[in-house]
């Protein structure tokens, strides 16, 4: 069996399309980690996206939470900014209210993250099994007290090189493998000016470094 597995696409719907367009026809199961909505302007097609294809497994990441209640609780202004604008246009809850918190693939727990923590590739942490994780934006594989971590970065919103697209393929005969896709992310920063998002929106995705 094959996965594509994929999260942190947050409203990007032209990465995403260009990951399944990539991969078409490479595995048999999709499975999204979580994050599908926010920061992008497509959070409702990416959710249509994602519930239109074949053999999925759809996870809930914090940002489908911040939806689903209404309330974004953290901190960041940007992330702030980004969650007032977007989820008063959303209109698919009852689609990520179906979304599962975790899902067990053997030998790997797949859910957003662990213990709701950013985890990157130098976090002090100790696992108790394999895991394959999200939520921070980093791609990386660590091997920790014997057991494999993945991360499989995002999809929509690399945080070191914006024009980054990461995810995973794991044919279950092999290892996983970490993958990545350059993409011109000028027609997401084009269409947050065309929405009229906020400054610091996007000046958040202008400014970040490209590889």
């Amino acid at each position: 069996m094959r996965y594509l597995i994929l999260g942190d696409v947050h409203g990007n719907l032209p990465a995403l399309e260009l990951v399944l367009a990539v991969e078409k026809g490479n595995y048999d199961v999709l499975i999204s980690h979580g994050d599908v909505v926010n920061y992008g302007p497509w959070s409702n097609e990416c959710v249509d996206l994602l519930a239109q294809q074949d053999n999925k497994i759809l996870l809930k990441g914090n940002h489908e939470e911040s939806f689903i209640s209404g309330n974004y609780p953290g901190t960041n202004e940007v992330a702030k900014a980004f969650f007032e604008f977007n989820v008063s246009k959303f209109s698919r809850l009852q689609a990520i209210e179906e979304y599962i918190d975790d899902y067990q693939l053997s030998p790997y727990s797949i859910q957003h993250t662990i213990g709701d923590k950013y985890i990157f590739k130098d976090t002090d942490i100790q696992i108790d099994r394999n895991y394959i994780v999200g939520h921070s934006h980093q791609q990386f594989h660590r091997h920790i007290n014997g057991f494999d971590l993945y991360n499989t970065g995002s999809v929509g919103q690399n945080r070191e090189f914006i024009n980054v697209i990461n995810y995973l393929m794991w044919d279950t005969e092999r290892k996983p493998e970490l993958k990545n896709i350059i993409y011109n992310p000028d027609i997401i920063i084009d269409e947050f000016k065309a929405r009229h998002y906020p400054e610091i929106c996007i000046n958040y995705y202008s400014n970040k470094k490209r590889l």
